[in-house]
């Protein structure tokens, strides 16, 4: 399949790339080969720095490293700010730093205030966006300096917002910086009629998932292709905040709420750090152990309810390269 001609919006300008679509970040999912498939295709492949060292044992240097080796084009990074602990937040500040020295200059920030990354980013001639899943924390982004923002909508995977694309893009529309959705496009019509919208760009991982460069165990491919969106359920027994996955047998057995005692933890303003990071340290072991393997484990399979668009297993160049030409070809027959 040969290479469209270039979408041209706001966000491929400011990250320098030719298809307005990116591989949104995943723990556990993003492996340095598929950030580089994705990237080398014209997309934007996002590096999460805890998936890079904890579940695919590299260095993060080492990590971005071996993605230059695969392609030369650019590549994101993922920058969670919530304000965890100190040891996190130092440790986090390393990584950008990292980032920033092996030439990454596309950052994606969210749970927090993104205002020292900005910094670091800015200073360096990069630019930052950010996750958002409503009005007041876009503003508080804003706020911080961010270039643009990640619409996180009630399609997504993971942690998904409470708004449609439609409304979320009503909502956010007029604050002057690029939007690109994430949630619910798992297909190149979804694609382009999010662009068609108005989105400046498409953030897409549930569909990423399932490509030959996912290091992701054959059953977590397999349960994303045979899912419906009627398959996805939220719950907050992996983070404490509710989170989008697939209802596998173990998710139906033990169910979706925390207990009674861990909800009242979870809405208590002191104790809800600590509550918040018992279900972080839990969740990112059962992540890990099921994507890696498989269903003979507690399975959480984080999705999204682009399920629906997914219809078998391909490499991820191929998605960038029908996404991209199904949104060129459209464009041109609307005039």
């Amino acid at each position: 399949m040969s290479t469209p001609r270039p979408l041209v919006t706001p966000f491929t300008q400011h990250a320098k790339i030719d298809v307005p679509l990116i591989c949104g970040a995943m723990y556990p999912c993003s492996n340095p080969e598929l950030i580089a498939a994705v990237s080398e295709a014209g997309g934007l492949g996002i590096i999460q720095p805890i998936s890079m060292s904890f579940v695919h044992g590299h260095e993060l240097r080492a990590g971005i490293r071996k993605i230059r080796e695969l392609t030369a084009k650019p590549v994101g990074f993922n920058a969670i700010v919530e304000k965890s602990s100190d040891v996190y937040t130092q440790r986090m500040k390393k990584w950008v730093d990292i980032a920033l020295d092996e030439g990454v200059r596309f950052f994606i920030t969210a749970l927090g205030d993104p205002r020292w990354v900005v910094d670091k980013v800015h200073a360096a001639g990069g630019v930052v966006y950010h996750d958002v899943t409503e009005r007041k924390f876009a503003e508080k982004a804003l706020d911080g300096g961010v270039d643009g923002l990640i619409c996180v909508n009630d399609r997504a995977g993971g942690h998904a917002g409470a708004r449609s694309p439609e409304a979320l893009l009503e909502e956010l529309g007029g604050l002057g910086v690029p939007l690109v959705c994430a949630g619910g496009v798992g297909d190149e019509h979804a694609f382009a009629r999010m662009l068609r919208l108005g989105y400046a760009g498409v953030q897409v991982g549930t569909r990423f998932i399932a490509t030959t460069e996912c290091r992701a165990h054959d059953d977590y491919k397999r349960a994303i292709v045979n899912a419906e969106a009627s398959d996805i359920v939220l719950t907050d027994k992996i983070s404490g905040v509710p989170v989008a996955v697939i209802a596998t047998p173990y998710v139906k057995k033990v169910g979706t709420k925390a207990n009674p005692v861990m909800r009242r933890l979870l809405q208590h303003p002191r104790a809800k750090h600590y509550a918040r990071m018992y279900y972080s340290l839990k969740s990112v072991w059962q992540l890990k152990r099921a994507s890696l393997q498989g269903m003979n484990y507690k399975d959480y399979f984080q999705a999204g309810k682009s399920v629906d668009g997914i219809e078998r297993v391909e490499p991820a160049g191929d998605i960038v390269r029908r996404f991209a030409a199904t949104a060129a070809g459209e464009a041109a027959l609307a005039g």
